[in-house]
């Protein structure tokens, strides 16, 4: 954005790199980590272990009860410790070089909308050297397809 920033959370599927839900804000407050947590865990389910860092955000006492009402587990990064949130860093990484560097948002839905556009394209369009070629779509679907059983 020309002014301001805008602020990103997404809750990602670590074994497929699947975004499940993000959200953008102007501030840091964590209504709206707390709101993409809610549409994960309503359309895909309770994981059994949730990892965060140590944001403010994602320790106040509103987002960690979503978690603990539906008896998940928390993992949080080390300070500084980058590595223990690698999948996320990378797509931070991603959506900066292939979409809000290239763009010049000049408002928030606009910056919304693009972003939104962009993560449409990442789960289903955008192969993953680390899937054979396949999209985290692909990766996802497939781990929930139910197995062939022999008669």
């Amino acid at each position: 954005m020309a002014r301001g920033f805008i602020y990103l959370a997404a809750v990602v599927d670590w074994f497929t790199r699947r975004v499940l839900a993000w959200r953008v804000s102007i501030t840091l407050e964590g209504d709206f980590c707390i709101e993409a947590d809610e549409e994960a865990l309503a359309r895909h389910g309770a994981p059994e272990i949730f990892n965060t860092d140590q944001g403010s955000q994602f320790t106040s006492i509103e987002f960690i009860k979503v978690l603990a009402d539906r008896e998940i587990k928390i993992s949080m990064d080390g300070k500084g410790a980058w590595r223990d949130n690698v999948f996320v860093e990378r797509l931070w990484r991603t959506i900066k070089y292939g979409e809000v560097y290239l763009r010049a948002y000049a408002t928030v839905p606009e910056a919304r909308a693009s972003i939104g556009r962009y993560l449409g394209f990442y789960n289903s369009r955008r192969p993953h050297s680390s899937f054979d070629g396949k999209t985290p779509d692909q990766a996802y679907f497939k781990l929930l397809a139910p197995a062939a059983v022999a008669a």
